[in-house]
C-alpha cells in the first residue's frame, strides 16, 4: 500500500496545497512550525476520520474560513483508492459534509462506513496504523515507555493475534454457557423424575373408574327428581292461573270503586270551585268602581278635560316633541362644555410638555459643555504624543545616520537579500574547498599508509626506486594551501554574518519605523476628527440652549389660553344644569298622562276578566252533568262483578298452590346437593383425566431432557477442547513471533546502533524488553541514554514493521513506513545509522517511505524532497518538491560543524 497523492484546502496552515508522492524515500523537510507534520496528518485523517485527532474538528479548519476539504488518493494491492472529506463550520461546531470514498467496483459513503472499510481493508484501525507505521512526532519512546501487557496488546492486535484470543475468549463463554444450560436440564431432569413418581403413586386410572361409577348413579337421581320437579311445577301453574283470574276481578273492582271515589270527588270539588268563581266576579267588579275613581284624581293633576284615548295620545305627543327638543339642546350643552374641558386638558399639557423639552435641552447643553471639557483635555493628550512619536520616529531614522550603516531607508531589505545571496555563494565556495581538501588529505593518508608499508603511494609496487614518491610533497603542501583557504573563507563567513546580523537589526528598525509613521498618521487624524466634534458640540449646546428659551415662552402661551377654556367650561355646565331641570318636569307630566292611559287599560282588563269567569262558570256546570251520567255506569259495572266471584274455588286454589310450593322447596335443595356432588365428580375426574395426561406429558419430557443432557455434555467436552486449542494456538504463534521479533530487533539495532557496548536484546513471551551488556548484565530499556532508547524504540518500530511486512506474505500490503521527526535525541554519528536503517528497509521491500526532518544526511539520502515553507505574513504554508541533492549541500555549508 503507497499514498499517491494529498491535497488540502483550508487544512490547519493549508490554504491550498497539492501534493504527489511517489515510490522510495520522501523527505519532508522544513523549519519548526511550518506545518510539515501537519501533511501527515491530513493523510492519517483522511482515511480514519475523527479517530485520527489529538484535537477536535474545529482546531482542523484553518482560522478563519468556514469549509476544509481533504482529498487522497492511494494505492492497495493492486487497486486504486479515492477518499474525499468535506468540513463545515456552523455555529460552534464543526461537522463532516461530506465523507466519500471511492475504489475497484466499490463506493462508500458517510465518516464511520468508510473508517470501518479502511480498517477493513487494511486489517488495522487508527491505533495500529500508529503503533505499526505511523512514528508520530514525539512518540518515538510509546513501546518502550508502555507496560508489557500495553506491548503485548499492541504487536498482538497488529498480528492478528487478538482474534485467536477473542476467539479463545468466545469459546470459553460459550463453554460457561453450556455449564449453565447444561446444569440446568440435569436439575430439570431430576425434578420430572420426581414428578413422575408422585403421579405414578397415586392409582390415578383406579381412581377414575371409581369416580365414573358414582357419577353415573348421582346423573339417575337428578333425573328422577327433576321429572317430580316438572309435575309439581304443573300443579303450581294451574292454582297460579285460578287465584289469577280472581285476582284480576278483585282488582277491578277495587279499581271501579277508586273510579267512584274520584267521580264523587271531582263533582263537589267543581261545585266549590262554581262558588269561587262567583265571589271573583264580585271582586273583579269592585276593583273596576275603585279604578273609575282614581281616573277622576289623575285626571285632575293634567290639562286635560277627558281622559279619552284620543285626548292622552295627543297630549304625549305634544310631551315627547317637547322632551326630544330639550334632550338635543341638553346633548350640545354637554358636548361643548366637555369639548371645552379637553381644550383646557390638552393645552395644559401642551404646555407641560413643551416647558419638559425646554428643560430637557438645558440638561443636553450643561452635558455637551461637560463632553466638550473632557475631550478638550483628550485632544491635548493625543497631540503630547504626536510630539512624543515624532521624536521617536527621528531617534529610529538617525539609525541609518550612524557611521558604520551604508543604508538608506527603505533599502535594509533589498541589502539583506544581497548579503545572504553572498552568504549562499561563499558556502559553494567552502563547500568546495573542504571537498577539494577532504580528497587530497585523503590520498595523502593513504600515501602515507602506503610508505609505511614500504609501497608506492601510485602503483603500490615497493618504493625503491619510484619516481612518484615527490607528488606526495606535493599534496601536503596542497593541504596546507586549502587548510588556509577554508580558514580564511571561514574568517570571511564571520565577518559575513555578522554584517547580516546588522542588516537584520536594520530591517527590524525599518519596519518598526514604518509602523511608528502610520499609527502617528492615524493618531494625527483622530485629534483633528477630535477638533472638528469640539465645534460641533459647542455649536450643538449653544442651538439647544435657544430652543429652550423658545419652548419656555410657548409653554407660558399656552397656558393663558388653557385658563380661558378652562372658565368657557364652566358656563357651559351652568346651561347643561338648567336644560337638565327642564327636562325633569317634562318627564314629571308626562307620568301623569300616562298613569291615566294605564287606568283606563286596567279597568279594560277588569271588565274582560269578569266576562270570563261567567264563561267558566256556566263550563263547569255542564262538566258536572256528564260526570254524573259516567257514576252511575260505574256503580252498575261493580254490581256485576260482584255477583261473579266463587270463594270455594278459590280456597281450594289456594291450598293446591301451597303443597306445590313445599315440595319445590325440598326438591330444589335436594336437585342442588345432587348438582353441587355431578359438579364435584366431574372436576375430580377432569384433574384425574389431566394428572394421567400429564404424566404422559412428563414421560415424553424427560425422554427429550435426557437426549438434550447427553447432547450438552458431549457439546461441553467439545467448547472446553476448542477453548484450550485456541490459547495454545496463540501461545505457539507469539512464541514464533516473539523468536522472529527478537532476531530482528537484534539485527536492526546492530544496525543503527554499532556499538561493542551491548551482548544481544532478549524479547520474552510477555514481550518484557532486556538488553544484555557484553559483560553479561541486564538493562531495562529505560535505563538507557536519550539517544539509545530512540535508536532502539527506532529499531522496535522497523523490526514490528518487517515482521508484518514478512508475515502477511503480501495478502496485506503495509502502509508506508512514516517518521515524523526521529532524530530529535540523536547525534549526527547515530543519523548516519538511521540512514542505513532506511536504506535497508528499502532492500527489504518497503515501498515508500515517509520522513519528516531537516537533517542533513537524511535529506541527502531521498529520493523525493518536499519544502514546506510559511509566510509570515498570512502565516499560511506552502509545499514544493526539490531536488534533494543541491539542497543537502546547501544545508551542509550551514551546519554548525562548519
Amino acid at each position: 500500500m503507497r499514498f499517491d497523492r494529498i491535497r488540502l484546502e483550508n487544512f490547519k496552515p493549508y490554504a491550498d496545497a497539492d501534493l504527489r508522492l511517489d515510490d522510495g524515500v520522501t523527505v519532508i523537510h522544513g523549519l519548526n512550525g511550518s506545518g510539515k507534520s501537519s501533511l501527515l496528518d491530513a493523510c492519517f485523517f483522511a482515511l480514519y476520520g475523527a479517530k485520527a485527532l489529538d484535537e477536535t474538528l474545529d482546531d482542523v479548519v484553518t482560522n478563519g474560513e468556514e469549509d476544509a476539504e481533504i482529498e487522497l488518493w492511494f494505492t492497495h494491492d493492486g487497486g486504486s483508492y479515492h477518499v474525499e472529506r468535506r468540513l463545515r463550520s456552523s455555529g460552534e461546531r464543526t461537522l463532516t459534509a461530506k465523507c466519500v470514498l471511492e475504489g475497484p467496483d466499490v463506493t462508500v459513503d458517510g465518516s464511520r462506513d468508510v473508517r470501518q472499510f479502511v480498517t477493513d481493508l487494511l486489517r488495522m484501525d487508527a491505533e495500529a496504523f500508529v503503533n505499526c507505521a505511523y512514528v508520530r512526532q514525539g512518540e518515538v519512546n510509546k513501546l518502550i515507555n508502555a507496560t508489557p501487557r500495553q506491548r503485548q496488546d499492541m504487536i498482538d492486535d497488529l498480528l492478528q493475534l487478538g482474534k485467536l484470543e477473542e476467539y479463545r475468549e468466545r469459546a470459553g463463554k460459550a463453554r460457561l454457557g453450556v455449564e449453565d444450560i447444561l446444569e440446568n436440564k440435569r436439575g430439570a431432569l431430576g425434578e420430572l423424575d420426581a414428578q413422575i413418581q408422585e403421579r405414578e403413586d397415586q392409582n390415578l386410572h383406579e381412581r377414575l373408574n371409581e369416580l365414573e361409577s358414582e357419577l353415573k348413579s348421582v346423573a339417575d337421581d337428578l333425573e328422577r327428581y327433576r321429572e317430580n320437579r316438572d309435575r309439581a311445577r304443573q300443579s303450581l301453574d294451574d292454582a297460579q292461573e285460578t287465584l289469577d283470574s280472581y285476582e284480576e276481578k278483585r282488582e277491578r273492582l277495587d279499581a271501579l270503586a277508586e273510579e267512584i271515589d274520584a267521580l264523587e270527588s271531582k263533582i263537589s270539588e267543581t261545585e266549590r270551585e262554581r262558588d269561587s268563581l262567583r265571589e271573583q266576579i264580585s271582586e273583579t267588579r269592585e276593583r273596576k268602581d275603585e279604578l273609575e275613581s282614581r281616573v277622576s284624581e289623575v285626571l285632575a293633576k293634567t290639562t286635560l278635560e277627558t281622559a279619552t284615548e284620543t285626548a292622552i295620545e295627543t297630549r304625549l305627543a305634544d310631551l315627547d316633541e317637547r322632551e326630544s327638543d330639550l334632550s338635543d339642546e341638553l346633548n350640545e350643552a354637554r358636548m361643548q362644555a366637555q369639548a371645552l374641558d379637553n381644550q383646557s386638558t390638552n393645552l395644559g399639557d401642551k404646555a407641560d410638555d413643551r416647558q419638559s423639552r425646554a428643560d430637557a435641552k438645558r440638561e443636553r447643553a450643561d452635558e455637551l459643555d461637560a463632553e466638550v471639557e473632557r475631550a478638550t483635555e483628550k485632544l491635548d493628550d493625543l497631540r503630547a504624543k504626536l510630539d512624543g512619536m515624532d521624536d521617536e520616529i527621528e531617534t529610529l531614522e538617525e539609525r541609518f545616520d550612524e557611521p558604520e550603516v551604508d543604508v538608506d531607508v527603505g533599502d535594509a531589505s533589498t541589502h539583506l537579500a544581497e548579503l545572504r545571496e553572498e552568504r549562499s555563494s561563499l558556502r559553494d565556495d567552502v563547500e568546495e574547498v573542504r571537498t577539494e581538501l577532504r580528497t587530497v588529505q585523503n590520498r595523502v593518508d593513504e600515501a602515507e599508509r602506503l610508505l609505511d608499508e614500504g609501497r608506492c603511494p601510485e602503483c603500490g609496487q615497493p618504493v625503491d626506486g619510484s619516481p612518484h614518491v615527490d607528488t606526495l610533497d606535493e599534496d601536503r603542501t596542497r593541504v596546507a594551501e586549502l587548510e588556509a583557504e577554508v580558514a580564511e573563507l571561514q574568517e570571511e563567513r564571520e565577518s559575513l554574518a555578522t554584517a547580516i546580523d546588522r542588516a537584520e537589526e536594520l530591517v527590524d528598525t525599518e519596519s518598526e519605523l514604518e509602523s511608528l509613521r502610520t499609527n502617528r498618521s492615524n493618531v494625527e487624524q483622530l485629534a483633528e476628527q477630535k477638533a472638528e466634534t469640539l465645534e460641533e458640540k459647542r455649536a450643538e449646546a449653544e442651538t439647544l440652549r435657544e430652543e429652550a428659551e423658545e419652548l419656555a415662552t410657548q409653554a407660558e402661551n399656552t397656558r393663558d389660553v388653557a385658563e380661558q377654556k378652562a372658565t368657557e367650561a364652566e358656563d357651559a355646565r351652568e346651561t347643561v344644569t338648567e336644560l337638565e331641570s327642564q327636562l325633569e318636569t317634562v318627564e314629571e307630566k308626562r307620568e301623569n298622562v300616562e298613569r291615566l292611559a294605564d287606568l283606563g287599560e286596567q279597568i279594560g282588563d277588569a271588565e274582560s276578566t269578569a266576562e270570563r269567569l261567567r264563561e267558566k262558570r256556566t263550563d263547569l256546570d255542564d262538566l258536572n252533568d256528564e260526570r254524573r251520567e259516567h257514576l252511575t255506569d260505574k256503580r252498575s259495572q261493580r254490581d256485576e262483578l260482584q255477583a261473579a266471584v266463587d270463594d270455594d274455588q278459590i280456597e281450594q286454589a289456594r291450598s293446591q298452590k301451597q303443597n306445590a310450593v313445599d315440595y319445590l322447596e325440598k326438591v330444589e335443595a335436594e336437585l342442588e346437593r345432587l348438582t353441587d356432588r355431578r359438579d364435584e365428580l366431574q372436576n375430580a375426574i377432569g384433574s384425574v383425566s389431566n394428572a394421567i395426561e400429564q404424566l404422559e406429558q412428563l414421560s415424553e419430557q424427560r425422554a427429550a431432557v435426557a437426549e438434550r443432557v447427553t447432547a450438552l455434555e458431549s457439546l461441553h467436552e467439545e467448547t472446553e477442547e476448542l477453548e484450550g486449542l485456541y490459547g495454545d494456538l496463540r501461545a505457539e504463534l507469539r512464541q514464533r513471533n516473539v523468536e522472529s521479533l527478537e532476531r530482528m530487533l537484534n539485527e536492526t539495532f546492530d544496525l543503527v546502533y554499532g556499538n561493542d557496548a551491548y551482548s544481544t536484546i532478549r524479547l520474552d513471551g510477555e514481550y518484557e524488553l532486556t538488553v544484555f551488556q557484553k559483560d553479561g548484565q541486564a538493562l531495562d530499556p529505560e535505563q538507557l541514554s536519550g539517544g539509545e532508547r530512540a535508536l532502539f524504540n527506532l529499531s522496535l518500530r522497523c523490526a514490528i514493521y518487517r515482521l508484518l511486512a514478512e508475515g502477511i506474505e503480501g495478502t496485506a500490503p503495509l502502509p508506508p513506513l512514516i517518521l515524523d521527526e526521529p532524530t530529535v535525541f540523536l547525534d549526527s554519528g547515530h543519523v548516519s545509522r538511521l540512514v542505513d536503517l532506511v536504506a535497508e528497509m528499502r532492500t527489504l521491500g518497503v515501498r515508500q517511505i515517509i520522513i519528516v526532518s531537516h537533517d542533513d544526511e537524511l535529506v541527502g539520502a531521498a529520493d523525493d524532497l518536499v519544502t514546506v515553507e510559511k509566510n509570515s505574513t498570512t502565516n499560511r504554508s506552502t509545499v514544493e518538491r526539490e531536488d534533494a541533492t543541491s539542497l543537502a549541500a546547501v544545508e551542509s555549508l550551514a551546519s554548525p560543524d562548519d
